[in-house]
């Protein structure tokens, strides 16, 4: 008889012969054990997981909201520097202004996508710190302009190095986060535009208090102050393009050192963290129900606890982790776990934090995706105020009622209380995104608060200064919530991160709007307070609530044309489509039937486009709202 049979036949026999309340107890013991066991480990998952986010929310996040603090200070601050006579100084007229800032979104938005492109291709952690260092000396250089070409050649540089920073670094920041706990960081990442009105605004106001209008323009009384600018020839403009563009160069070389490329890079987290930074995300895209999600977010943290030698080797983790997964599902039944054991095996063992990577499947897929086209449309409208009052607000203010007659540094000062109003009520609509788990809803009641305040500014009389001024701050509350949950849908319902990357990219293309908030806010409307340029604005913004109504039509239309091409076939056939995405069907989808109408099919496979469904173009797939 062989040892282990004869092992195994002692236990059997001695359990036989054991007496029943004896076996019983023991029984209950080892379930007891068991449960304490697995709520260790669930303890320690949990610990690993908080410790895991807090060091993101409190070590990258701020930083990436740093950056944008910065981008936006630096694209508003020529608004800021005008109303201390930045033009008049400079030799310049005030149309010199409006022109530059269209050709500024004119390349700012053309190069959105590319710009989104070269920072997925080469990093964002080294693209976007190189390409800050580079506008902030343009920033500066801005005190030695005195021709209009000066001026644009400037604007022209930095909307050519700033475009693509915003879609390259959403795209980076949802890397690391779930799809739930994005929005609200979105949130308070794209807050920061909103929050460098109010910063822009006290800054603007400090450095003009301190260093009044320049002598060319009202005279100032002898001594103190008056002698230190005659001493040394600054105007308060240049001071304050000096300070701001020598912050953004600093910021961005610490950048240099302080972004990780990737999970597995990241200098701020231990060895259990990387792995399961890696690892929260892959559970997160894959799509798993949550009991799935729990098992196997139990075993990979069982296995982390139980082998200590092996954190100086993260991938050997992670494939433990992986293998961990596959023995957690093999103990439970089949019926429940075969899909995700399958699935599961197909994981590549390659970061999906990594910050560079992009296919030609990733860029013609975003480009063939009709519902990108749609969401750029509602975006261009819906941004029209955002875009535009980042930078004329505190000329809008300043003209808020003629008889006021506001100073340049009180204009700026009251710039700050609507853009911080806007930033409360961004992080407020943004959190209850993330616990409903709804994007669109958000955004018609965002779109809903922007259409009543400016309605109110329309209708206001112009001696209402105080009703006017609220209706501002009502106009601003609304204006920042529609752009950042419709790039949280997108990366929500993108799982390739290329292809999230260029379709961000696109997205970006809405800032089209600050081409045509420059043309509409021109200095011939100063004298009626901008009614004619807030009325159009209302217009637009009403052709974009209509425009997310039908987009949220079309969402449901291909979600139930999905279920019923699904709904016709076997498990074996989801299965494929699940893991090949090329299951064949009767009816084409959108993108392809537009591939073969124009006559793209055989160029797309000449470039080396696949036609495997991958990501969101799975017939499995379906879209959240």
């Amino acid at each position: 008889m062989p040892e282990a049979e004869g092992d195994e036949r002692y236990e059997l026999d001695s359990l036989h012969h054991r007496p029943a309340d004896t076996a019983v107890e023991e029984t209950e013991g080892a379930i007891a054990n068991n449960m304490n066991d697995e709520r260790d480990t669930d303890d320690h998952h949990t610990r690993l997981d908080r410790r895991t986010v807090w060091k993101l929310d409190f070590i990258l996040l701020p930083f990436l909201a740093l950056l944008f603090l910065l981008n936006s200070l630096d694209k508003s601050n020529i608004g800021n520097a005008e109303t201390a006579g930045f033009t008049h100084d400079a030799g310049l007229s005030a149309q010199d202004l409006n022109t530059s800032l269209a050709f500024f979104f004119a390349f700012f938005v053309g190069l959105q996508a590319i710009g989104a492109a070269l920072g997925r291709k080469y990093g964002m952690a080294r693209w976007v710190p190189a390409c800050m260092s580079l506008w902030g000396l343009c920033t500066i250089l801005h005190i030695w302009v005195r021709r209009r070409w000066q001026l644009i050649c400037l604007r022209v540089l930095i909307a050519s190095l700033e475009a693509g920073f915003y879609p390259t670094t959403v795209s980076y920041l949802s890397l690391f986060y779930t799809r739930y706990e994005f929005g609200v960081r979105l949130g308070i990442f794209y807050g920061q535009s909103a929050m460098a009105g109010a910063l822009g605004g006290v800054l603007s106001w400090a450095v003009f208090s301190h260093f009044p209008k320049a002598p060319s323009g009202p005279q100032l009384p002898p001594g103190g102050v008056a002698s230190a600018i005659e001493a040394s020839s600054w105007k308060s403009w240049e001071v304050l393009f000096l300070i701001e563009g020598f912050t953004t160069m600093i910021v961005a070389l610490v950048g240099f050192f302080w972004l990780p490329h990737s999970a597995d890079t990241a200098w701020f987290f231990k060895p259990q963290e990387r792995v399961w930074a890696e690892q929260r995300i892959r559970l997160d895209r894959d799509n798993v129900t949550p009991t799935q999600k729990r098992r196997a977010s139990l075993a990979l943290a069982r296995s982390i606890t139980e082998d200590e030698d092996a954190h100086a080797h993260p991938f050997a983790i992670e494939d433990e982790g992986e293998e961990a997964h596959h023995q957690l599902l093999a103990s439970h039944d089949r019926a429940d776990s075969n899909a995700l054991r399958r699935k599961l095996s197909t994981i590549s063992t390659t970061s999906v934090t990594a910050d560079a990577g992009l296919t030609r499947h990733d860029v013609f897929s975003a480009i063939l995706n009709y519902k990108i086209w749609t969401l750029l449309c509602c975006n261009i409208l819906s941004s029209i105020p955002a875009t535009a009052f980042g930078v004329f607000l505190p000329l809008v203010i300043k003209q808020l009622s003629p008889s006021l007659n506001l100073t340049p540094a009180e204009s700026n000062l009251l710039s700050a209380p609507p853009f911080a109003f806007g930033a409360v009520v961004l992080l407020i609509f943004t959190s209850w995104s993330d616990k409903s788990h709804q994007r669109l809803v958000p955004i018609f009641w965002g779109l809903g608060l922007l259409l009543i305040g400016l309605t109110m500014t329309v209708m206001v009389p112009i001696s209402n200064y105080v009703l006017r001024y609220i209706a501002l701050c009502i106009l601003l509350s609304g204006s920042y919530i529609a752009s950042p949950l419709t790039v949280a849908w997108l990366a929500n319902n993108t799982p390739e991160p290329g292809k999230r990357a260029i379709l961000l990219g696109v997205n970006g293309w809405g800032n089209l709007a600050g081409v045509f908030s420059a043309l509409l806010f021109t200095p011939a409307d100063e004298a009626t307070a901008y009614v004619r340029p807030f009325l159009v604005t209302l217009i637009c913004v009403v052709a974009a609530f209509v425009g997310f109504i039908a987009f949220w039509v079309l969402l449901v239309r291909e979600n139930k044309w999905r279920e019923d091409v699904v709904a016709t076939w076997t498990e074996e056939e989801k299965e494929r489509e699940e893991l090949m995405g090329d299951v064949p069907t009767a009816v084409s989808s959108a993108r392809a039937g537009l591939a073969q109408r124009v006559g793209l099919t055989k160029l797309l496979a000449r470039v080396g486009y696949e036609e495997g469904r991958r990501g969101d173009e799975k017939l499995t797939f379906r879209y959240g709202m």
